[in-house]
């Protein structure tokens, strides 16, 4: 979320989803959280990206997963490259 340049407000506002505030900021704290909340700030994350971007930018944007973003969900990879480097300069330069 911060290399991404979002705020709390910024995931909320983007969820279709009941998600609140205090659900952001527990996940931005590193707090642990359930799978369904986990999946529930992912999918914000992945909206809210997916709304600032254009048409050429959406054709090679890669969605996160919530095991790419939280480090205590299974299956999750300490030495992943993240595919979308590129697009984070474009975004949080605007």
């Amino acid at each position: 979320m911060e290399e991404w340049g979002f705020s709390n407000h910024d995931l909320v506002e983007a969820s279709p989803e009941q998600l609140n505030h205090k659900q952001v900021q527990k996940a931005r704290k590193g707090r642990q959280l359930t799978l369904h909340s986990m999946q529930k700030v992912t999918r914000a994350l992945n909206i809210a990206i997916w709304n600032g971007l254009n048409k050429e930018q959406k054709e090679v944007y890669f969605e996160y997963l919530h095991h790419w973003l939280f480090n205590y969900a299974k299956g999750y990879q300490t030495n992943r490259a993240d595919p979308n480097d590129a697009l984070k300069e474009v975004v949080r330069a605007r």
